[in-house]
């Protein structure tokens, strides 16, 4: 199934330390022990929620939309953010905004709604 030879499989068993890595990743993927996780984000335009505070955005896994946002608040703290739109802001910073958004998601440092949310404290 992990189309690599039996004796392959019979050295990783073993633990044996001469394995191909890729050998090693497809043992691992039949075992359903990869994260093939992948969070990419679409180029659509943010926007800001004033009422929490937040610009959102959105990135997607396969087939399944996560909900992204950073606060007002990181906006300014790490983004030179003071007294400017925060879309803006966002815009000018996005590159890194949906690193840490992907390094959130990946870790599975989610809200209780399967959400991202940066706060200030993340960066």
């Amino acid at each position: 199934m992990a189309g690599v030879s039996t004796p392959t499989v019979s050295r990783f068993e073993s633990g044996e330390k001469d394995i191909l890595l890729s050998s090693v990743t497809r043992i691992l993927a039949v075992l359903g022990m990869v994260d093939e996780r992948v969070l990419s984000f679409l180029k659509s335009d943010p926007r800001y929620d004033s009422l929490r505070m937040v610009v959102l955005f959105a990135g997607i896994d396969g087939d399944k939309t996560i909900s992204c946002a950073i606060s007002r608040e990181a906006l300014e703290d790490h983004f030179d953010g003071d007294n400017r739109d925060p879309v803006k802001v966002f815009r000018a910073n996005r590159a890194c905004i949906e690193h840490e958004a992907r390094r959130k998601y990946l870790a599975g440092r989610l809200d209780s709604d399967g959400s991202v949310l940066i706060k200030t404290e993340d960066l």
